[in-house]
This record gives C-alpha cells, sequence and structure tokens, in this order.
C-alpha cells in the first residue's frame, strides 16, 4: 500500500491544518496540502495528505472515507499517481487566420 492519500469532496473552507488535524487523530501526519486554484487563491475542493506508515493511512482511510465533515461526505483513498497530460504539440502553427494574403 501507499501511504499517500487523496482526500476528495472537501468543503471549499478546509485549508491545510484543519486537513492536518482532521488525519492527525489516525496517526502522524506527514504532509497536509488543500489543492487551490492558482488565480483566485480558492481551495479546488480537495487534497492530499502523506501519513506516518502504510497502517496508519488505512487506519485514516477506514475513519474518514464517507465521514460527513462540514456537510460534506468525504472521498478518502489511497493516492494514484499523477498521469501525463496529453500534448498538443507546439510548431510554428498554434492557430489564427491564415488564408489569404498577407
Amino acid at each position: 500500500m501507499n501511504n499517500r492519500l487523496y482526500v476528495g469532496n472537501l468543503a471549499y473552507s478546509v485549508r491545510d491544518e484543519s486537513l492536518h488535524q482532521q488525519f492527525s487523530q489516525f496517526g502522524s501526519v506527514t504532509s497536509a496540502k488543500v489543492m487551490m486554484e492558482r488565480d483566485t487563491g480558492r481551495s479546488k475542493g480537495f487534497g492530499f495528505v502523506e501519513m506516518g506508515s502504510d497502517s496508519e493511512a488505512q487506519d485514516a482511510i477506514n475513519g474518514l472515507n464517507g465521514r460527513s465533515v462540514d456537510g460534506r461526505a468525504l472521498t478518502v483513498n489511497v493516492a494514484r499517481p499523477m498521469e501525463a497530460r496529453p500534448s498538443f504539440g507546439g510548431g510554428a502553427d498554434r492557430g489564427g487566420y491564415r488564408g489569404g494574403r498577407y
């Protein structure tokens, strides 16, 4: 198993510290990070928590997955590796009008 967890369906008011506190009741929390919108600074509604061990991570999943926090049922599971985003190429032609004379 992996001790890095995905936490979804977070209330937009949740911040790193409160996420850390929620998970600390199941063991040592190495890190807790709520993902934020770059432009607005608003929460994206999900985050990641790294627990001290695999068994603590499993305890956190068992204790928090589906539990209502701030009126929202949390989704807690083992985080998957980030998938590569599709590349849309590069090159000189990036769209725009190409017909007619210049």
